[in-house]
């Protein structure tokens, strides 16, 4: 072939490439600005997080701000108040994510079933997970745990009555067990969220392999055993993850119910103390990086998890 004919024949390839070019970019274009809106509104401020991070400043005395390095970080993993808050933040997320998905995965079975009303109580169950969370921490507090007028002193009072026990007094539940006191509103909000997800993996069990099972003579407790709870493994994972995720940052309750007294100050209100109330802009730039950080970590988890569900979900396909 001639010069002239190769290049010929070059040409509408390149011709070819350009405006499949153009299509890529006039399908990106309209996302762009959505782009720019969320890195300037999520990824430069915790760029300038990480920059202050490193400084000694506080806004009390604003003319002596310096660069401090990593000290910032130092005093974080060696400060006992805060050491206590990342104590209070693991013992607080590790109980409520544990009863939570206990509690979802019973009513998630429950819901699984047939039975008249199933629609009704499943928008009742899911109702507390739409709350506003400083909602349900003031529902929490006022309604439920008032030792004058809470109903869970109200109902403690009838019980005992009914049975003709004197009743002690009215318990203050909030100052006698305030830590979980916050676990339970905790968990009486994000039980519906475990419920949700494993309701849907119970939904997509396989019907066949179920009634061969029950065929084969199983019982309920050996398909639960050996074919639901493998099958949720990775669904129990993904609420977990999950769960950790929102919990550890969880401000809403803490400051509304206790307001971190009492032992219940975890790592976010400890973080918003240093800041607004100690004026301790660096220390708590680098608390706040720590816990970015750490939740970067759980996340990159749960991705996984999510992914290895879309393959399994493909795979069955």
């Amino acid at each position: 072939m001639s010069p002239s004919g190769a290049r010929g024949a070059s040409a509408p390839r390149k011709a070819g490439k350009a405006p499949g070019r153009a299509r890529v970019w006039a399908t990106r274009a309209p996302l762009l600005p959505a782009l720019i809106f969320l890195i300037a509104v999520t990824q430069l401020p915790f760029v300038a997080t990480v920059v202050v991070s490193f400084f000694d400043w506080n806004s009390l005395s604003p003319d002596d701000r310096a660069f401090s390095a990593f000290s910032n970080y130092g005093e974080v993993f060696s400060d006992p108040s805060l050491r206590e808050s990342v104590f209070t933040t693991v013992l607080l997320t590790a109980s409520v994510v544990i009863v939570s998905v206990v509690l979802g995965l019973l009513l998630a079975l429950l819901l699984d079933r047939e039975f008249i009303g199933r629609g009704f109580v499943r928008t009742l169950l899911i109702t507390p997970f739409l709350l506003v969370p400083v909602s349900a921490a003031l529902l929490w507090k006022h309604v439920l745990y008032n030792p004058e007028y809470g109903l869970l002193n109200g109902a403690w009072a009838w019980f005992t009555g009914l049975f003709g026990v004197d009743s002690p007094g009215q318990p203050d539940w909030i100052s006698e067990m305030p830590l979980a006191a916050v676990a339970a509103a905790l968990v009486w909000q994000w039980t519906p969220f475990m419920m949700l997800i494993l309701l849907a993996g119970l939904q997509s069990r396989s019907a066949e392999q179920m009634e061969a099972a029950r065929l084969d003579g199983a019982n309920a407790w050996q398909m639960f055993c050996h074919l639901t709870l493998p099958h949720l493994r990775r669904y129990l994972e993904l609420g977990v993850l999950l769960g950790s995720i929102y919990i550890v940052q969880n401000f809403d309750a803490v400051f509304t119910i206790t307001a971190g007294g009492l032992g219940t100050a975890n790592l976010p209100y400890t973080i918003y103390q240093t800041f607004y109330q100690a004026h301790e802009y660096g220390l708590a730039s680098a608390a706040g990086v720590v816990v970015v950080i750490g939740t970067i970590v759980v996340a990159t988890f749960a991705l996984r998890v999510v992914s290895s569900l879309f393959r399994e979900e493909a795979g069955r396909a």
